[in-house]
């Protein structure tokens, strides 16, 4: 165990791929930090990251995280302030040869190291021959037989390939597809030489990385009772301060926006959560266990927290095509309302073909102070049927449906959407490895595991 005294600073610089661009520089400007950590790989994000690799094989990275980087890789290096990301997405090699190429073009030299492991696309059909069905979380479904043909497929792997870089001299590490809490989980076990098998510590860090992994939803952000935030206008990111015993403390850098509040972290800490038991890839941790104190403005503690062995199983997150979407919003203003609203829809399910004619249709009207919307909302795998032929449907109606007809939005290109398969496999059928600047491969030690818990 370290003998550190100072709790370790990790700061939270992005929520989502696509977060305020700015976080990083506002975190490593605001104040002394030890590590500065970005999740990027919300759900969303796989289907845009496959696209863009199937257009170059260079990226499926998160180039935000580029952006950021030019602003304060320097600086970082400068206060030896440590970088650990997600945003390496489906190519996690490819961006930590881009944060080199970066690095020289501004005459710096860091030790960019990557984790990987994570990638199955390639092993599904040898681990589904060897009996792994990778059937659905919720409704049990084999893989096998569904019809469903995956574009990415990524175990979610824990943090002690980010020790295992940073043990090694890292000073950024990117990773894939790792558990949000990982990039906490990490930094902090090779700080303070944590065991694979100190469990309340492990416990602990994974729960202050699951209350910064989404950001400014930890200061105010996305939160029920903004009113009572003084200052809800552009929140900081959080920091967790984390101690050698795993617990922390949240809080954020003085004069910036939003609050750090027993009921901003308790509303982030339920994110997600259905059950006491959060079974992370390093730790099961006992939520029913943590305790939240108020030490002052903008200073929750957080802790003690008890762990368990880790999970047998490492969750799995498979994408595939969902087909393809397309909307269409009428207002409807003046008198008689409902009944233009019942003209409206009859006109359009005349015209569209109804339900029969796509996957999925949704028709549905809001109320309005002035005026009332009616959005229809349609799904199919064929694109034109969702883009150009509802569009030249839904627009053929405009000078035969009810009086005043506006269209507020139509479009005649359908969007493409993704559909998420949540599946599991047995942790040790996955290898993860940490790749250093050198070429040099660490294998990851795994966590001893216990056998599946009755959910508490």
């Amino acid at each position: 165990m370290s003998s550190r005294r100072e709790a370790l600073r990790i700061a939270n610089c992005s929520g989502h791929h696509g977060d305020r661009i700015s976080a990083a520089r506002e975190m490593v400007e605001g104040g002394p930090i030890d590590v500065l950590t970005g999740d990027y790989l919300a759900e969303p994000t796989a289907l845009p990251l496959w696209k863009a690799r199937n257009r170059d094989p260079a990226a499926g990275y998160a180039p935000s995280f580029l952006t950021q980087m030019r602003d304060v890789l320097g600086n970082c290096l400068d206060r030896g302030i440590k970088v650990v990301a997600n945003a390496g997405g489906l190519n996690p090699a490819g961006l930590a040869a881009k944060l080199r190429e970066l690095a020289a073009v501004a005459g710096l030299h860091p030790h960019v190291a990557h984790v990987e492991g994570d990638d199955l696309l390639g092993r599904l059909p040898e681990l589904q021959a060897r009996g792994h069905d990778f059937a659905h979380l919720d409704t049990g479904r084999a893989l096998a037989g569904s019809g469903v043909r995956p574009l990415t497929a990524h175990a979610c792997l824990g943090g002690w390939g980010i020790a295992e870089a940073l043990r090694a001299g890292a000073d950024i590490v990117v990773c894939g597809r790792v558990t949000h809490a990982a990039l906490v989980v990490g930094p902090a076990a090779w700080t303070y030489g944590w065991e694979l098998d100190d469990w309340d510590a492990l416990a602990g860090a994974v729960t202050a990385g699951h209350i910064i992994e989404r950001g400014t939803q930890a200061t105010g952000g996305n939160y029920s009772f903004f009113t009572e935030i003084p200052d809800p206008v552009r929140p900081g990111f959080p920091i967790a301060e984390v101690a050698a015993d795993g617990s922390s403390v949240i809080t954020k850098h003085p004069g910036t926006g939003g609050a750090v509040t027993v009921g901003t972290v308790t509303a982030q800490l339920l994110q997600g959560i259905d059950r006491p038991r959060y079974l992370d890839a390093d730790v099961v941790a006992r939520l029913d266990t943590i305790r939240l104190d108020q030490q002052g403005p903008d200073r929750v503690a957080v802790g003690p927290v008890a762990g368990e062995p880790a999970p047998t199983r490492l969750r799995v997150r498979l994408d595939h095509r969902g087909g393809y979407r397309n909307s269409a919003t009428l207002v409807l203003t003046g008198l008689d309302l409902d009944a233009k609203a019942d003209f409206a829809e009859a006109t359009l399910r005349d015209a569209t073909g109804g339900p029969a004619a796509f996957a999925r249709y949704d028709l549905r009207r809001e109320h309005g102070g002035d005026c009332d919307r009616l959005t229809l909302t349609v799904q199919d795998p064929d694109p034109e049927v969702a883009g150009r032929g509802f569009f030249t449907a839904v627009t053929g109606t405009a000078l035969a449906g009810y009086p005043g007809l506006h269209l507020e939005h139509a479009t005649a290109r359908a969007a493409e959407y993704g559909v998420h398969w949540p599946a599991s496999l047995p942790a040790a059928e996955v290898e993860a490895v940490a790749v250093l600047a050198d070429g040099r491969r660490l294998p990851v030690p795994r966590p001893p595991c216990a056998p599946p818990q009755v959910p508490a």
